[in-house]
């Protein structure tokens, strides 16, 4: 079997069975030394799957994570190349990085190699003891696939390169201040708004009775100039007048999940990813995207290029919608409905602990779209499998728009968001994907 081939069928295997276990039962040391295609590939999917099995990686968390680990891969794959251009003086606060000795010979494999492997320890390494054994085990078991054959001066010289790479770009990381996310993300002492309109607990655990990570919208942003740059308009003005707006956009949530199909159930449960339960929202985009990438046979500077635009967007996407978020921190629809309509609504998803709007699926969602269809077009259809392995069937979309849409509207069916909020979360997610997809990559 080819390496491209067994890379596709095995390696979406592979991290969940390093988490497992159960690597020992892959022959690696068979297989033809992997191409700079596979190792990008590979070391996502373990990333991927550390950051489903580790409780500290809420989406805004992760998807900080992901910009960085795509950054690194890009550069790796710039620094060999005279048809890139570095990132370096475009993504805010990055200034210099590492290069390669002129006329000294490199493999970018390796390069890639040992690049993502110490960004991984560096980016994820909050992971539990398993990850840790997963971590070091795919180091021991495919990192000698990848330099097998290669002169030993060119291998200590690439590898020393991946590593110089990443300590710059974590140097760079240090600078936003979100190293350490202490108690989860959620502040000991938090004072709410006054008044029904604002936010107020959904959840009876005791950590979650102040909202999760209220000063995530000032984090340093990657390619949009701030978190408040795509701002919105506040939301519906609060009333519990039956004839408002508000009160309307309320009884659409009760009766939308009072009535509920069961192809809207499966809508729901499809783009939950929920932390702990999956890869997080912005970790099932690039599931989409490593999966097409397979597909087509991108070249690695189309995957790298590909990867970290969707991981920049993701991440000011997260920064963006929380800025708006505790900007107003507005009423989730369960209190809102328990109050006013109907004490005993019980939504179909559980209500994340932080306020409502603009829905945050709607936001990343609409910033991954923008990039996605950037690289393949208006009207790209391609088949999502991101949850096969947890018993959810694929989901084949026209674009990444519908998808985008879908994943949108899928928070209304969940009962945990009102209209207004996923609509203009998508507008906004538009607003952040421009500053990614404006980024200068090809000479």
């Amino acid at each position: 079997m080819c390496w491209r081939i067994w890379a596709r069928v095995l390696f979406p295997l592979l991290a969940m069975q390093l988490i497992i276990g159960g690597f020992s039962a892959l022959a690696l040391a068979d297989a033809v030394r992997p191409t700079p295609e596979a190792v990008l590939d590979t070391r996502y999917r373990l990333v991927l799957d550390l950051v489903r099995h580790t409780a500290t990686y809420s989406p805004p968390v992760a998807s900080r994570a992901f910009a960085y680990f795509g950054t690194i891969g890009y550069e790796a794959t710039a620094s060999g190349r005279t048809d890139l251009v570095t990132l370096a003086g475009q993504l805010h606060g990055l200034q210099s990085l590492p290069k390669r000795e002129p006329g000294a010979a490199y493999d970018l494999a390796v390069v890639l190699d040992a690049a993502l492997s110490s960004a991984t320890r560096r980016f994820f390494d909050n992971t539990g003891p398993t990850g840790q054994r997963a971590m070091n085990s795919i180091d021991a078991k495919f990192t000698p696939t990848v330099i097998e054959g290669l002169p030993s001066d060119v291998v200590e010289r690439s590898q020393a390169f991946g590593r110089d790479l990443t300590a710059a770009v974590s140097n760079w990381a240090d600078g936003d201040g979100r190293n350490e996310i202490p108690n989860m993300g959620f502040p000991l002492e938090y004072k709410l708004k006054e008044g029904p309109e604002h936010w107020r607990p959904t959840s009876t655990i005791a950590q979650q009775q102040a909202p999760l990570l209220p000063d995530w919208g000032q984090t340093r942003t990657f390619a949009m100039p701030t978190g408040a740059t795509c701002a919105l308009p506040p939301p519906q003005t609060f009333a519990t007048d039956k004839n408002s707006a508000f009160f309307k956009e309320a009884q659409e949530v009760e009766d939308t999940v009072l009535h509920l199909t069961p192809a809207q159930k499966e809508i729901a449960r499809f783009w939950s990813d929920d932390p702990m339960l999956s890869t997080t929202p912005p970790g099932h985009w690039i599931q989409i995207a490593l999966s097409i990438s397979d597909k087509l046979e991108l070249p690695i500077d189309k995957r790298a290029d590909l990867l970290v635009r969707l991981g920049v967007a993701t991440a000011d996407a997260f920064i963006g919608c929380w800025q708006t978020k505790f900007e107003y921190e507005t009423v989730r629809p369960l209190n809102y409905i328990r109050a006013n309509i109907d004490p005993n609504f019980t939504p179909l998803l559980i209500t994340p602990p932080f306020p409502e709007y603009p829905s945050g699926h709607s936001t990343q969602s609409g910033a991954a779209a923008a990039v996605l269809t950037r690289f393949f077009g208006d009207n790209f259809a391609y088949e999502d499998s991101a949850h096969v392995n947890d018993g959810l069937p694929p989901r084949k979309f026209d674009s990444f728009w519908a998808a985008a849409d879908e994943a949108a509207v899928s928070r209304l069916y969940g009962g945990i968001h009102f209209r207004t909020a996923i609509e203009r979360g998508l507008d906004q997610g538009r607003c952040v994907g421009r500053y990614a997809n404006a980024l200068i990559t090809a000479k």
